[in-house]
This record gives C-alpha cells, sequence and structure tokens, in this order.
C-alpha cells in the first residue's frame, strides 16, 4: 500500500523543486528545522520532529527529474518502506508526484502520515512559491501524533 499525492508548483522550475528536495536548507525550509546529515547517493538524512523522528537513507537522484530514499529509521510501520519524488515540468508548473510506498497495512497511522504528507506537500509548494514554507514546528497540527 501506498501514500500518493500530486501538486503543482507554479513558477517554480524542476530544478528549484528538487534543490529543496536535496540540500539540508531546502529540507529543513518545508518538512522540519531539525534536519541534519549528507544528501548525496548513500548518506543518510535524520529529520527530527516533537514525537520523534526518521532517518532516510538516499537510494537515488536524478537531478530535477527523481528523488528517492528508504526509511532506515523510525516508526516501526515506515522501516523498509521508500519516498520517491518525481518531477516534471508542464508549462509554468512544476508537477511533483510523491509517492511513499511499500507500508504493510493501512492502519490509523497511515491515514495520519497520508495527512501530514499532504500538509507538508503545501508547505514544499509555499517554500518554492514564495521563499517560506511551514515546516515543523510551525506546522499545521492534526492529532497527539502531530
Amino acid at each position: 500500500m501506498d501514500i500518493l499525492h500530486r501538486i503543482g508548483v507554479k513558477g517554480g522550475t524542476p530544478e528549484k523543486v528538487y534543490d529543496a528536495l536535496t540540500t539540508i536548507d531546502g529540507l529543513a525550509g518545508w518538512w522540519t528545522e531539525k534536519t541534519e546529515g549528507e544528501t548525496g547517493i548513500g548518506d543518510v538524512i535524520a529529520f527530527r520532529f516533537i514525537p520523534g523522528g526518521f532517518d532516510m537513507k538516499v537510494l537515488e537522484l536524478d537531478p530535477g527529474r527523481l528523488v528517492r530514499w528508504e526509511v532506515v529509521d523510525g516508526p516501526p510501520e515506515w522501516i523498509g518502506t521508500t519516498i520517491r519524488w518525481e518531477l516534471q515540468q508542464r508549462d509554468e508548473h512544476t508537477i511533483v508526484l510523491f509517492k511513499h510506498e511499500g507500508w504493510r497495512e493501512a492502519g490509523e497511522f497511515m491515514h495520519h502520515c497520508s495527512t501530514k504528507w499532504a500538509i507538508y506537500l503545501m508547505s514544499l509548494k509555499q517554500l518554492v512559491e514564495t521563499g517560506e514554507g511551514a515546516p515543523a514546528p510551525r506546522d499545521v497540527m492534526i492529532s497527539d501524533w502531530h
């Protein structure tokens, strides 16, 4: 089972969106301010939030087109899943096709994470379009999982 989302980033080139997904400053600008690590293939990026965090191993990078990570540490439901960002230019928009792939079951936590991914994708869109995102801890809180 997978979480799937799509956004269009107006005025943002695939390269600008790619930079927001592949640099520590970019990631900290839309997902969580507490982002550390290296962002090359084989490197691990650490993302920390109020209730905990995730470590992502960078599996694949194709500049302006694709970013893919594997979750190597975090909640048990996330470990072994992959996160994929496909980027395409369409007129004045960059289309982002997002997939969080390989969930073992569609439990309540997956529902929560799907909503949070949508919130963070809107933060990514906002960062690229306006220069300012809404990363954690400034994101929208939706439940006790945040």
